[in-house]
């Protein structure tokens, strides 16, 4: 499997096959909004969405910038990982 960067999104291939993504939005000049998640049903439970979470965690780390959890997933993945405190965006 192969993790990708598109426009405002993550995505992951098996072989051509898309079978995960997380799209996100751009809130200049410091915020980046996760705002769907999706992982192909039989790809499910292997960690796939969490390393596309993973993914746009790190983009906002590297470029200063926090995250406001906004799909329902992401959010879950916010309040069970305490390491994201730090990069969370609160209004």
């Amino acid at each position: 499997m192969e993790l990708k960067k598109g426009t405002n999104r993550f995505y992951m291939l098996d072989g051509d096959k898309e079978i995960g993504e997380v799209t996100f939005t751009e809130d200049p000049p410091t915020v980046l909004s996760i705002n769907h998640t999706f992982v192909d049903s039989n790809y499910r439970g292997k960690g796939i969405a969490q390393q596309l979470i993973q993914a746009v965690v790190a983009l906002a780390m590297n470029n200063q910038k926090r995250i406001k959890p906004v799909c329902s997933y992401a959010q879950a993945l916010f309040k069970r990982n305490k390491d994201y405190a730090a990069i969370e965006y609160h209004e």
